[in-house]
């Protein structure tokens, strides 16, 4: 498949293909005969097989010969390696006697037929057949069969499992013993080992520097000190160097670690079971560990795509050792680091840091370390998704100190990126930014200070780094140029935006110098309006809650409560400011309405200045932002000069109808839609110079159908839907304060208000919005007393002079042409007198004394007052609410609310009906166990109105004597 993808796909690829395969197969039968033979091999029976498999060697690598270098394209090493081979299994050739003794198979015969022959060419790494062949002719022949079976492909595990331990497979390292023999003259005689520095000593014996020198000075003191192999005696004690073995044993080595590196190679691609895998990795590993050009051996062999691919192997053990190897290729070495960062998978290595196995971790933090020594592979690492966050909690792991300490390197490392330092600020980890920012260049400054601008820090993270930063970004300001400035305005009012950070940066001077640049900065030609972002990091920092007061903003004692403040802002509010600086501008006058000693000055100077206009004309900005700040501050200014706003407000174009209508109308509710609606509510509503305004705008019917339209698709469709829902009944509630002017007491008969107000007290989700329909009841039902005239009288058809709403229980008999209220004494009705008994409204209200909200109660209460009043006929009153059970309902009240002004209103309706429901009323009042001992609570804690009450009360229910004139004069 790979040759016939290939652009340079030699003709007979197929032919060459199969030739290797038929060849391959054989191979393979012939080996899998060996290992399903139990008995021992015979000497003839291992000729033969020996002699079958150098033939098959011989032809498979004349095969390989016979594909065309340009096959390989630009890979040079493939068509190097593939070269290399091919010499290799054509050179194979073992001497087992007479090879006319053995019969060689029919295939065999066919193939040497077939056979060219070919120059001989130099290996990459030579192996010494003849050595090879000595070996074999002893007893190391039947490891070399062991060998074959152990690396064959077609083992079977159940095979594997019944080997015997007592035959361990032969290792890579043998396996390279075989083919480069070593001699007895490289071991020292007295360490038994190969020997690194080799001595020759008087009696011509060498030895290892170290044993021998060690040893002489042992038999110093001998009287006849001799050779440890001669015994002949020693005179010198000279040592000299044998550079002939030592280069002998120097090459020896070389060729023998040549050799196991291409074993170890072949076992790592078959890689057919786990501790084959580990064998040759700890071979490869102690390789790479005894000269570092046998690294490069490694790389051009081409064996870090193996080891890379054993990172994610099964085995966890062969995980560690392909990482440890992969580490020391590695260090010191750019060649290797470079090829294998071209190879290597980063999210695989990422993933191996979340390992349960901690030795895996260890390898692989290793590793990363020393990736993360090369510049250009700092940002490889950092861009794998979840690498620095991994790295960070590994850091911060206090029960892995070792895996600490190597991601807090791997850490410092990154960081040199600056891509890194950000996101490394992103995941919580902050000191490198704020080092770069505080020590580094002013490119890195400018840098590190943007992105200050840019991430969310954590909650945390917001303090420690305004303490660290604020000092250097106030210093940018002072003394960078206009991109400097720029950063660390943005940064600064990114850190002041949370406000536990305010005293941080008081203590670091920034109120001063935002003061100067808001008040005395000339702008040149710089990116920005420093004055915007001044302003912006002042509003900031007072809407933390600090004391004003306290706040020095200059060195002539000015403080942020000052007058000098307030004059200052408000001189620069204006039309033509920009947009942004008069939000901020606005937005710092909100602030310091707070205290009730800025707030004074300001209304003062709105009053005196033109700044009123100014604030008005802001609400038909078209800046939504610039607009809804300006109505805030307007409607927290109507509780002092409402009257004064409200005439003016009239005077302005596109005002108050702009409040109502939208230009730009949504489906959903906006802030400063629902922001104006509360303005206007605020307002003072017996301000008929507005109330008409609104009137002859034509605003009415649209303040009904967004209410309307609100109760139908819920106040769910907006945040901001709830607030405008109550401050379009406010607009309502405000006409029925002036029902005395004509027009708008016709406007609340034509949309009959009763009725809407009536409504809105059950069929609403807010308090507000209860409370307010429960007012503008209390307000209609004050009217209906003069506005319910008795009917004109005939006297031939009259019979009855009234009867009462179908709601009372009163057997008044019917009349066909009048309907006379029984409370209001005329004839009533919901729309045209706001009669609450008409309105079926006298329930709702009831039902609203139940509430848990003492605002909504009290304004309930209030409206039902009204039925008590005495420009109504109270008995008649007291007796439709006695059906009602409205005494149980205000017995409640009483019982579940301390507020006093509700506890009078409460005393107030009960005494009514004392005094008015004759001994029915008093015999239901003095069942309520606790309400007496209510009144005594009151009658010695109350206010002055409040104990009065109670005393009435008290009387009433013959708990206290009256007082005669008389008596109360002695």
């Amino acid at each position: 498949m790979e040759l016939q993808t290939s652009q340079n796909t030699p003709p007979n690829a197929l032919e060459i293909v199969q030739s290797i395969s038929k060849k391959i197969d054989f191979a393979k039968d012939v080996v899998c005969r060996c290992q399903r033979d139990t008995n021992p091999i015979k000497d003839h029976e291992l000729r033969s097989v020996i002699v079958q498999l150098e033939s098959v060697i011989n032809h498979i690598g004349e095969d390989l010969r016979m594909i065309p270098a340009s096959t390989y394209g630009d890979q040079d090493f493939a068509a190097q390696a593939m070269k290399s081979l091919s010499l290799e299994m054509k050179k194979v050739q073992f001497e087992v006697g007479d090879e006319s003794e053995v019969q060689l198979p029919k295939e065999v015969v066919t193939m040497e037929k077939q056979s060219e022959q070919v120059p001989s060419e130099t290996d990459l790494y030579s192996i010494d057949t003849a050595a090879l062949v000595d070996d074999l002719q002893s007893s190391n022949a039947s490891q070399f069969v062991e060998f074959l079976q152990s690396t064959s492909t077609s083992t079977s595990s159940s095979h594997m499992k019944q080997r015997s331990t007592s035959r361990a497979s032969i290792t890579s390292s043998h396996v390279a013993e075989i083919i480069e023999p070593m001699y007895g003259t490289f071991f020292c005689p007295l360490t038994k080992k190969i020997m690194e520095d080799p001595v020759t000593i008087e009696s011509g014996v060498t030895y290892e520097r170290e044993a021998i020198d060690e040893w002489l000075k042992k038999h110093e003191n001998s009287e006849q000190m001799g050779c440890p192999v001669t015994g002949k005696k020693l005179v010198s004690r000279v040592l000299s160097t044998n550079f002939a073995l030592k280069t002998t044993i120097e090459e020896w080595k070389e060729r023998n670690e040549a050799a196991r590196i291409k074993v170890a190679r072949a076992a790592l691609s078959l890689a057919s079971s786990p501790a084959m895998v580990i064998e040759a990795l700890e071979d490869v590993q102690s390789i790479c560990q005894q000269r570092s050009y046998n690294k490069i051996q490694v790389r051009n062999i081409g064996m870090i795509p193996l080891l890379v691919k054993l990172v994610e192997y099964k085995d966890r053990d062969a995980r560690c050792l392909a990482l440890d190897i992969l580490r020391q290729l590695a260090e010191e070495d750019e060649d290797n680091k470079e090829m294998i960062a071209r190879v290597v998978d980063m999210a695989a290595l990422i993933k191996l840091l979340s390992s349960s196995h901690q030795p895996t971790r260890h390898s692989t933090l290793q590793f990363l370390l020393k990736l993360s020594e090369s510049q250009s592979l700092c940002e490889s690492i950092g861009s794998v998704t979840g690498a620095i966050l991994i790295l960070i909690t590994s850091k911060y792991n206090s029960l892995d100190a070792f895996g600490s300490e190597k991601a807090s390197e791997i850490l410092r490392n990154l960081g040199n990126h600056p891509s890194n330092i950000k996101i490394m600020a992103e995941n919580g980890y902050v000191e490198p930014l704020l080092e770069h920012l505080i020590e580094g260049s002013e490119d890195m400054k400018l840098e590190m200070a943007s992105y200050l601008k840019e991430i969310f820090l954590g909650y945390e993270s917001q303090k420690y780094v305004a303490v660290r930063a604020a000092p250097s970004l106030i210093s940018m300001v002072q003394s960078g140029h206009g991109l400097i400035r720029r950063a660390a305005f943005k940064a600064l009012a990114s850190i002041s935006s949370y406000h536990p950070n305010s005293k941080a940066l008081v203590e670091a001077g920034i109120l001063q110098i935002m003061v100067e640049e808001m008040f005395s900065h000339q702008i040149t030609d710089e990116t920005m309006n420093s004055r915007v972002e001044a302003a912006s990091i002042i509003t900031n920092i007072i809407d933390s809650g600090l004391d004003l007061e306290k706040l020095q903003v200059n060195v002539h004692g000015h403080t942020m409560a000052s007058d000098y403040i307030i004059y200052n802002v408000i001189s620069m509010m204006k039309n033509s400011t920009p947009e942004e600086l008069n939000i901020n501008l606005v937005k710092i006058l909100l602030c310091m309405t707070k205290s009730p000693k800025s707030a004074a000055t300001i209304v003062s100077v709105v009053k005196e200045t033109e700044a009123s206009y100014v604030l008005i004309e802001l609400i038909n900005n078209p800046h939504e932002e610039l607009g809804v700040v300006a109505i805030k501050l307007l409607i927290i200014l109507s509780s002092y000069m409402g009257h004064t706003l409200a005439e003016r407000l009239c005077k302005t174009r596109g005002l108050p109808e702009n409040l109502i209508r939208s230009p730009n109308e949504l489906n959903h509710v906006t802030e400063k839609q629902s922001i104006s609606a509360i303005f206007l509510a605020k307002l003072p509503h017996k301000n008929v110079t507005l109330n008409l305004a609104l009137l002859n705008k034509g605003l009415i019917p649209d303040v009904l159908q967004r209410i309307n339209r609100m109760q139908v698709s819920g106040t769910r469709t907006s945040r901001y839907a709830i607030a405008y829902l109550e401050g379009l009944v406010g607009i309502l509630v405000r006409f029925t304060t002036t029902l005395y002017e004509p027009q708008l007491l016709a406007l609340a008969r034509n949309y009959n208000f009763t009725s809407v107000f009536t409504e809105l007290l059950m069929r609403t989700s807010s308090d507000e919005v209860q409370r307010l329909s429960a007012i503008g009841l209390e307000n209609l039902s004050a009217e209906s007393a003069h506005l319910s005239k008795p009917p004109e009288i005939k006297k031939a058809k009259t019979r009855k002079l009234f009867h009462l709403p179908k709601s009372l229980s009163f057997n008044f008999s019917k009349s066909k042409t009048l309907s006379i209220c029984p409370v209001h004494r005329g004839v009533c009705s919901s729309q045209n007198t706001f009669c609450l008994i008409e309105a079926n409204a006298v329930e709702r209200l009831l039902t609203c004394l139940d509430h848990e909200k003492v605002e909504v109660v009290e304004a309930a209460l209030s409206a039902v007052c009204t039925l008590l009043d005495d420009k109504v006929d109270v008995d008649k009153s007291v007796d439709m609410l006695s059906s009602a059970n409205t005494i149980q309902h205000v017995l409640n009240v009483v019982k579940d609310h301390r507020h006093e002004g509700l506890r009078q209103k409460s005393f107030w309706v009960i005494e009514r009906f004392l005094s008015k429901g004759g001994d029915t009323s008093a015999s239901y009042i003095s069942q309520d166990r606790l309400f007496p001992s209510t009144l005594v609570s009151a009658f010695h804690h109350g206010d002055v109105t409040t104990k009065q009450m109670a005393e009435r009360i008290l009387r009433h229910l013959n708990k206290m004597p009256y007082c005669t004139t008389s008596l109360c004069s002695m």
